[in-house]
Order: structure tokens, then C-alpha cells, then sequence
């Protein structure tokens, strides 16, 4: 039995995404092969039988070792893999990432990178003064605000940080302080799907959506949020992923440059999900990368 698109997942508030993908797959007629905690064991069993096979992986297993025979499986069979895990890692170290973006012109918060703790358990002394009374301090690999401190001020808090993850670079972060605008602060969460940029209002503290529509892109001038947001996509090579910009009173600034374990909740079930046809287009673009493979 053969599959255009493999999808393995397990996180129960992946469903409604997933419902979204498999609604794309049967609209531009496609067969699609979910793999859940349930069925994983005879599914790994029935690939490696060669008994099924299919063209296009797109893994929302998210670190759960149990499906990586499937993501090898994919490998060895030179098949599309959408956001391979070897190129998630990369990109979504912050240390890498801050570097790359420097390089390309795209601003970043000023920051401070420090080497591991298990690498250099004593550092030499930093000035921590251009970074102001209070800064953020992160561990480069963690997502999902695992380990960041917002709102540090003292190089103690940055020595005793470092022994959380001692084998991840940390960076300290200076505060972005956003413009406000029609009275919210100008913070975006960009969604990037395939060469299409979905930009959403996203509030820092309540972490609630709202779409960016046209009209308030050409109002307040946006659309620098498109372009760095496909510049940060040629840097990173992922298929999808979001990215947070915030326009201070002088610039726009990339704050937190990539992220692939993207929270696919849904504003209709959420109240901090992102907006339903954000993430049904994102599934609809993902979805024509199999129907691409397929010869469609």
C-alpha cells in the first residue's frame, strides 16, 4: 500500500491540524497514511515489511523517539521530508540562528552569547551594562520558553542559568520595548508555510492571535514583516515555521528567530491558538509539497 503523504503524530491538540492536512490531501487527491501512538508499532512493522511505503513525510512526533524509525526509514528511502530533523536542530539553535541573521542584516536584540557551562564552567567577566537594568537570559536549543528568564539583572542569575542546561550555549537579551499601535503592542507572530508569510498580531503577555489584515499592512507599513520573514526562510531552508518580530520606534526586530515545533492550536479552541485559517492554509501548503512528488 503505498501513501503521498506520512503523517506521525501524537499530541492530542495536533487533531484539529491534522484534520485540516487530511482535508487538503482528499481535496487535491491524495492518499494520506496517519500514524498515532495506536497503530505505531504494526505501521514501523509494515514499512521496514515493505508492505506500505510512502513519498512525503511530514513528522509532528516532535522528539519522541518511538517514530524515528519512521524519519530513518525516510532517509534511507531518499523520500520528502518536510522540516528534516537534522535541519530543525540547526535552525533552531538561537546561538546559530543570532549569527546567521547578523550576517544577513536583519536585527536582532543586542546580545550576549555565552559558551556552555560543561565548556567553560568559569567565565571570564561581562560586562552586562549594554544590556540594561533588566534583560532576558535563554538557552539556545529549548523551545516553548523552556529556561528563559525575562526580566534578569544581576550576572549571578546569568551563573546560576547556565547550570539548567549545562550543555546549551546561552544568550542574553536585551529588552525590545514595541511601538504601540491602535493600542496594542506592535509584537508579531509570523507564520511562514511553503514561500507564503502569514504575519498575526501576537500580544507578548497573553500570547492571543489576531490575523494582519491587508488593510493594516498598508497603514502602519507592515510589510517589512514579509520580507524578513522570507529572508529568515532562505536562511534556514524550512518548509514551515514561525518566527517573532516586534517594531520598536525605529525598526523592526527579529526576537525569537525560529521555530519548527510549531503550537498548532486553533483560535476556535484556544484562546491563545493561532487563527483557524492561518493554520488550515499552512496545512493546505505543506500539503503541496506531496502533491508537487506526486506529479500534480
Amino acid at each position: 500500500m503505498f501513501y503521498d503523504l506520512c503523517l506521525p503524530w501524537y499530541w492530542e491538540y495536533d487533531s484539529d491540524f491534522v484534520r485540516f492536512v487530511e482535508d487538503a490531501c482528499s481535496t487535491q487527491g491524495l492518499t494520506f497514511w496517519q500514524i498515532t501512538s495506536d497503530n505505531l508499532l504494526e505501521s514501523i512493522t509494515s514499512l521496514y515489511k515493505g508492505e506500505k511505503s510512502f513519498d512525503t513525510l511530514l513528522d509532528r512526533s516532535q522528539g519522541d523517539d518511538r517514530f524515528l524509525p519512521i524519519n530513518n526509514w525516510a532517509m534511507e528511502y531518499n523520500k520528502r521530508r518536510i522540516n528534516p530533523p537534522e535541519l530543525s536542530k540547526w535552525s533552531e539553535d538561537k546561538a546559530t540562528m543570532h549569527l546567521e541573521l547578523i550576517n544577513a542584516g536583519i536585527h536582532t536584540p543586542y546580545t550576549i552569547l555565552l559558551h556552555p557551562f560543561l565548556e567553560q564552567p568559569a567565565i571570564p567577566p561581562i560586562d552586562l551594562t549594554p544590556l540594561g537594568n533588566q534583560f532576558v537570559i535563554k538557552p539556545s536549543n529549548q523551545g516553548g520558553g523552556a529556561g528563559v528568564i525575562m526580566g534578569a539583572s544581576s550576572l549571578d542569575q546569568v551563573l546560576r542559568a547556565r547550570m539548567e542546561f549545562p550543555e546549551e550555549k546561552y544568550l542574553l537579551q536585551a529588552n525590545v520595548t514595541p511601538r504601540t499601535i491602535q493600542g496594542r503592542p506592535a509584537w508579531f507572530r509570523v507564520f511562514y508555510s511553503v514561500g507564503v508569510v502569514y504575519p498575526c498580531w501576537w500580544h507578548p503577555l497573553t500570547h492571543v492571535f489576531s490575523s494582519v489584515t491587508q488593510s493594516e499592512e498598508h497603514k502602519y507599513e507592515l510589510s517589512p514583516l514579509r520580507d524578513i520573514t522570507g529572508r529568515i526562510a532562505s536562511l534556514c531552508r524550512l518548509d514551515w515555521f514561525t518566527t517573532e518580530i516586534a517594531l520598536t520606534h525605529d525598526e523592526f526586530v527579529v526576537v525569537d528567530y525560529v521555530n519548527d515545533h510549531i503550537d498548532t492550536r486553533i483560535q476556535s479552541k484556544a484562546v491563545d491558538g493561532a487563527p483557524d485559517e492561518v493554520i488550515k492554509s499552512v496545512a493546505r501548503g505543506l500539503v503541496s509539497i506531496a502533491k508537487e512528488r506526486s506529479g500534480g
